[in-house]
């Protein structure tokens, strides 16, 4: 994956070269826009960027009999309020807000944390939520080839 992003960047860089810093801006923007986008459908698809599926959450302790299944990981965080877009003339980048950065990075990274406040620590499994996939590089493309179209 590396790979297609470098190959991506060297194949963008001199078209953005040619454009000037507002309209390189507007094009950042754009195209954080449709990644954040992109990355909120992944995360509410429960996949990782490589497109196979999270690491299933553990069955609770005391859990009722007959309840209503549980809602998809991470429907909060997926939103535009804590998903962020950040743009300038030269990078775009779509991150979490500051207080649920730290939930962000122990799923990211496949860290440990506590259940609560007092609880005790648990080792969550790794769930890439924000990562490029082939689609994205491919919107990446499509987004620079329109914008410089005329």
């Amino acid at each position: 994956m590396g790979d297609d992003l470098t190959r991506l960047e060297t194949w963008a860089a001199p078209l953005l070269a040619k454009l000037g810093p507002q309209q390189r801006s507007k094009v950042a923007r754009s195209i954080a826009r449709s990644l954040r986008q992109s990355q909120a459908q992944r995360i509410a698809q429960q996949q990782n960027p490589d497109g196979s599926g999270y690491a299933p959450r553990k069955p609770r302790l005391r859990e009722k009999k007959g309840r209503i299944r549980r809602a998809a990981m991470f429907g909060k965080l997926r939103t535009a309020k804590f998903m962020r877009v950040k743009y300038n003339p030269d990078s775009a980048a779509v991150e979490f807000a500051a207080r649920v950065q730290r939930i962000a990075r122990v799923h990211q990274e496949g860290g440990s944390d506590r259940v609560s406040k007092d609880g005790p620590r648990v080792r969550y499994p790794q769930r890439q939520l924000l990562g490029f996939s082939r689609e994205d590089l491919r919107l990446i493309q499509n987004l620079l080839v329109d914008h410089l179209a005329p």
